[in-house]
C-alpha cells in the first residue's frame, strides 16, 4: 500500500524531530521508571489502613532508593585494575588476640547486643515456619541454641546481653509465638521485622502487587536480604532505645550459624583497642577452601576495605576471584558494628551497598525481581573497618542437610548452647559432605534415611547419590563414595565400617 502525501513528510528525515542516541534513550527510560515506580507506590500506599500507613511509607521511601541504585548500577561490576593490595593490619589474626580479665568481662558485656537474623523460611530443607525452629540435636532448635547461650553469659557474668531477632514478614509471627516459652529465663528478647518491599515485574518493573495487606497476596511482597538491617533497626525504635541504655557494639550473625558465639577476646579487642582507635566495623572471615571458592573477600578498593562479591567480578576474572592463592580469605557473615556508627550512617544517609538483583518465577508463572542488599556490603561505609581471620570452628552455617548431618554426629558436643569440636578428632578440619538432592534434601527424608546418625571423627570425605539408607551405628573413616544408579537402593548394613571405600549400584565394595 502506498503512503499519503502526510504521511510522507512525517517520515522524512529532514522534517522529524531529532533521534536519540543511546545514552539519551536510556536516560529517558530511567526517568520514566523513577516517575512510575513513584506513582505505583503512591497507588498502594492508598490501601493502607491507618495503623499501617506510617510504616509503609517508610518502607517505601527505602524500595524507592533501592530501585533508583538499581536503575543507575551499570551491572555493579569492579574496575579490577583499580583492586589494590590490603593495607597493612587491615586483616587481623585472631591468634594474636589478647584474652580480657575475669572482673573485666562483665563491663564488656553490659556493652554488647546480640542480633540474630531470622527472617529465613526452612522451604529449602523441607520444612514449615521459621528456620530457626529446625531441630538441630536432642530436639534443640537453632532459636533454642541461641537463647541458651546468652542465658549462660548473663548468669555466669552477671551480665544483661539482650537477643534482638530480625525477623521478617514470613517469620515474625510464628517467632513471636515460639519465644513465649523463653519468659522464665534470664534473658531479654527483643524482636522487629525487616522491611516488605513489593516485588516487581520483569519487564514493566512496576510492582505485581495490588494492596498493602500482604496477606491479600503475599507472592507480590518480599523481605529485601538482610542488608535491609541498617534501616528497619533504626525505623523499630530500638537502636536510639539501645543506645540510650548504654549499649555500644552489636554482634550481628545468622540464626542458623551456630559457629557464631560471643567471643571474649573479640570483645576485648573492640573494647579495649591497643592503637587507640576504635573499630567501628569487624568483619570475621576465615581461611578460603575448595568448598568456598565462591565466598566473598575482602579488598581495597578506592582507599577502602569493603567486601568483594562474585556478582561483582568481570567475567574474565572470574577464575582468578576463585582461585585460592589469590584470595585467601572469605567472609563468614559474623559482624561486629559499633551502634554508634549505625546511627550516624542512618541520619547522615551515608550507607552504601551493592544492588544485589534476584530473579523469580512466581507459581502463576509471573517473571519478578526482588531489590535486595547484604549486610556486610555496607562496610565501606563505617570508619575504620577491618577483617579478623577466624578459626573455621567460627564458620558452621547450616543451608543443607549434609550440614545439619554434622551438627547432628559425634563430630560435636554441645554446652550451653555452644558447641565445640569432638577432642578424640585427630586434626582440627571438618569433614567434606555431600548429599544428592534429590533423596536427601527435605530434613524428614534425611532422618528416614539414618537409624542413627554415623560415627564421623575420622571422616575426610563423604559423598552419597541416589536411594541409600544408613543402618544403625555405622562408622565412616578416610573417604566413603557411595553411589546408588536410578532404580536400584543401597542399604548400608547396621555396624558396618567404610574406610577408603567406593560402594556401587550393584553393592560392589571397591577399595581406593
Amino acid at each position: 500500500m502506498s503512503s499519503t502525501a502526510g504521511e510522507q513528510k512525517t517520515l522524512n528525515p529532514s522534517h522529524s524531530r531529532k533521534l536519540l542516541d543511546g545514552s539519551d534513550f536510556q536516560s529517558c527510560t530511567k526517568k520514566d521508571a523513577k516517575a512510575q515506580i513513584v506513582k505505583e507506590l503512591e497507588k498502594l500506599l492508598l490501601t493502607a489502613p491507618s495503623p499501617l500507613k506510617e510504616q509503609k511509607e517508610k518502607e517505601f521511601e527505602g524500595f524507592q532508593k533501592l530501585h533508583s541504585k538499581f536503575l543507575e548500577d551499570d551491572g555493579a561490576k569492579l574496575q579490577w585494575e583499580k583492586i589494590q593490595k590490603l593495607p597493612e593490619d587491615s586483616v587481623r589474626d585472631y591468634k594474636n588476640l589478647e584474652a580480657p580479665r575475669d572482673h573485666e568481662i562483665t563491663d564488656m558485656l553490659r556493652k554488647l547486643v546480640v542480633v540474630k537474623l531470622n527472617g529465613g523460611l526452612g522451604t529449602s530443607m523441607g520444612c514449615q515456619g521459621p528456620k530457626s525452629v529446625i531441630a538441630v540435636q536432642n530436639n534443640l532448635t537453632f532459636l533454642d541454641l541461641t537463647v541458651q547461650q546468652i542465658e549462660y553469659l548473663n548468669k555466669k557474668y552477671n551480665a544483661n546481653v539482650p537477643l534482638v531477632l530480625m525477623n521478617s514478614f514470613n517469620t515474625d509471627e510464628d517467632t513471636i509465638k515460639v519465644i513465649r516459652k523463653y519468659t522464665n529465663l534470664d534473658i531479654r528478647i527483643e524482636t522487629f521485622h525487616q522491611s516488605c518491599y513489593p516485588r516487581i515485574h520483569r519487564e514493566s518493573q512496576a510492582p505485581i502487587a495490588r494492596n498493602c495487606l500482604i496477606e491479600d497476596d503475599q507472592e507480590a511482597w518480599y523481605p529485601p536480604g538482610h542488608g535491609d538491617f541498617y534501616a528497619s533497626f533504626a525505623n523499630s525504635g530500638l537502636l536510639d532505645n539501645l543506645l540510650n541504655e548504654g549499649y555500644e557494639y552489636c554482634f550481628i550473625s545468622n540464626i542458623d550459624h551456630l559457629g557464631a558465639t560471643v567471643d571474649m577476646n573479640i570483645l576485648n579487642m573492640l573494647m579495649n583497642p591497643q592503637n587507640g582507635s576504635p573499630v567501628e566495623f569487624l568483619m570475621e572471615v576465615t581461611d578460603k577452601t575448595r568448598a568456598d571458592v565462591k565466598g566473598g573477600t575482602l579488598i581495597q578498593y578506592e582507599e577502602k576495605l569493603r567486601l568483594l562479591e562474585i556478582a561483582q567480578v568481570p567475567d574474565q576474572h572470574i577464575d582468578e576471584f576463585k582461585s585460592i592463592k589469590t584470595f585467601k580469605i572469605f567472609n563468614t557473615n559474623n559482624l561486629w558494628i559499633c551502634l554508634d556508627a549505625i546511627k550516624r550512617a542512618i541520619d547522615e544517609n551515608t550507607l552504601d551497598m551493592e544492588v544485589i538483583v534476584n530473579p523469580k518465577t512466581l507459581q502463576n508463572g509471573v517473571d519478578v525481581l526482588q531489590l535486595e542488599t547484604a549486610v556486610g556490603a555496607a562496610m565501606k561505609s563505617f570508619d575504620s573497618g577491618i577483617g579478623l581471620n577466624v578459626p573455621r570452628s567460627r564458620f558452621l552455617p547450616v543451608k543443607k542437610t549434609q550440614d545439619l548431618l554434622l551438627l547432628k554426629s559425634n563430630l560435636y558436643h554441645f554446652k550451653n548452647g555452644s558447641l565445640t569440636m569432638n577432642p578424640l578428632r585427630s586434626f582440627p578440619s571438618t569433614p567434606l559432605i555431600k548429599l544428592e538432592d534429590n533423596h536427601f534434601a527435605n530434613v524428614a527424608d534425611f532422618l528416614r534415611r539414618f537409624e542413627t546418625i554415623p560415627d564421623v571423627l575420622e571422616l575426610d570425605h563423604l559423598t552419597v547419590s541416589g536411594d541409600v539408607t544408613f543402618g544403625r551405628n555405622v562408622s565412616l573413616k578416610g573417604t566413603v563414595i557411595i553411589i546408588a544408579n536410578q532404580g536400584e537402593r543401597i542399604n548400608i548394613p547396621s555396624c558396618a565400617l567404610l574406610e577408603n571405600k567406593i560402594v556401587s549400584g550393584n553393592l560392589r565394595i571397591l577399595d581406593h
